[in-house]
């Protein structure tokens, strides 16, 4: 029998940078030199910061925590400055 949920959603919190870009429809490929790739970089060392937090002071793998309050805008990258397929910045 096959499974009805073959849906696959990112419950928790990561350590991957793809997952993490992901969330935004990006991929690392799409990052550059440019400003809004620094800023996703930051963005990505922050969130990393705070998942590695959560998860020390709850004795908890990434997967298992969900950043919330003040920190839930690092959950998703991002990204409305990157460029797109056409090269033209979004805003």
């Amino acid at each position: 029998m096959e499974s009805i949920n073959n849906i696959q959603e990112v419950l928790g919190e990561t350590t991957d940078v793809e997952v993490w870009l992901n969330r935004a429809g990006l991929k690392f490929a799409d990052l550059g030199q440019d400003e809004a790739s620094k800023v996703i970089r930051k963005q990505w060392r922050e969130y990393q910061a705070a998942v590695h937090k959560c998860c020390v002071e709850l004795h908890q793998t990434p997967e298992s925590v969900h950043l919330s309050g003040i920190y839930t805008k690092l959950r998703i990258p991002n990204h409305e400055y990157i460029k797109n397929d056409e090269g033209v910045l979004n805003s």
